[in-house]
């Protein structure tokens, strides 16, 4: 229970640190938001007054001063563009990204396990090759492109899926479904290749050990075998799975933006282009927790797969 406490507790400085680091690269970063807004033909007083009117006059240490004590509270601020509550425009979006964050490990995890075991299984045979080939060329070939493929292949030429956009699960399961695939399995390709080479590794690792030769020389089945080998290996298994969540964050912004989808990554697009501060400030210190906190919840996990783990 300490151990838990402790890392617990590690969160907060880390957190301060990221939130330091966030918000002086943005707001040292090129471009002036009162400016986009102003247009291109204000004067420079105009700019100088919608700069005071926003607070972007103020001191760095001011500023960072007013959003920490507003973040204290649980207020994220107010997009500068559209002044709806950055927590709003969050609520507006969540949906799409993690439908197809969840739907996309869900895929990688059913998918990817089982080839890694059987590449390990069959290790120097045509079949490990086979797959080892498959990872290396899902794990090598950029998103975006495999993503335009997939547009063209099944939306434009077979019309089976549509090009993009999203339907809401409340509409129905179908559609929802329908609408997704093209999406998770153009993002899922990359998490597949990752988890599929993890488990190989730690699964042909194990196979190796006394214990599994001597249940293989005493005649066990093939299946309870490899059951129990890959109990074994679920410690780092387990641990690339919990790294390709957090990773999902970038690939979720590359894919919406490939077909369309208004979910936080195009939320995200939008506020970058338009210097909307307190918008991407947010969506930051946001993933910089999820990816903290995934971290957390993988090593307090291990007792799970690894009973003489003690904390």
């Amino acid at each position: 229970m300490g151990y838990i406490i402790r890392r617990v507790l590690a969160i907060v400085p880390v957190m301060a640190v990221v939130a330091v680091i966030v918000f002086l690269l943005i707001h040292l970063s090129p471009g002036d938001p009162a400016a986009l807004i102003a247009g291109d033909f204000a004067s420079a007083e105009d700019i100088a007054k919608l700069r005071v009117a926003l607070g972007l006059d103020e001191p760095l240490w001011r500023q960072f001063g007013l959003w920490a004590g507003k973040l204290l509270q649980g207020d994220l601020g107010t997009s500068i563009f559209t002044h709806v509550p950055v927590t709003q425009l969050l609520a507006q979006r969540v949906e799409p990204t993690l439908s197809i964050a969840a739907l996309t490990m869900l895929v990688s995890i059913i998918v990817a396990v089982p080839l890694g075991v059987l590449a390990a299984y069959r290790a120097g045979t045509w079949i490990d090759r086979l797959v080892m080939l498959f990872a290396v060329l899902a794990f090598s070939v950029p998103v975006f492109l495999v993503g335009y493929l997939l547009i063209y292949g099944f939306a434009i030429k077979l019309q089976w899926l549509p090009v993009q956009g999203y339907v809401s699960l409340s509409e129905g399961i179908a559609p929802w479904l329908r609408n997704l695939t093209l999406p998770c399995i153009n993002l899922a390709l990359v998490y597949i290749a990752l988890i599929t080479r993890m488990t190989r590794a730690t699964v042909v690792e194990v196979l190796h050990e006394d214990y599994i030769r001597t249940a293989r020389a005493k005649g066990l089945a093939v299946l309870p075998v490899l059951e129990h080998a890959l109990r074994n290996a679920a410690i780092p298994i387990a641990t690339t799975v919990g790294v390709g969540i957090a990773l999902l964050i970038g690939g979720v912004v590359v894919t919406e933006t490939v077909f369309a989808i208004p979910g936080i990554g195009r939320l995200v697009i939008d506020a970058v282009q338009h210097h909307d501060y307190p918008v991407i400030q947010s969506v930051l210190l946001l993933s910089a927790g999820a990816y903290v906190l995934i971290n957390l919840l993988i090593d307090l996990s291990y007792r799970l797969f690894d009973p003489r783990i003690r904390y």
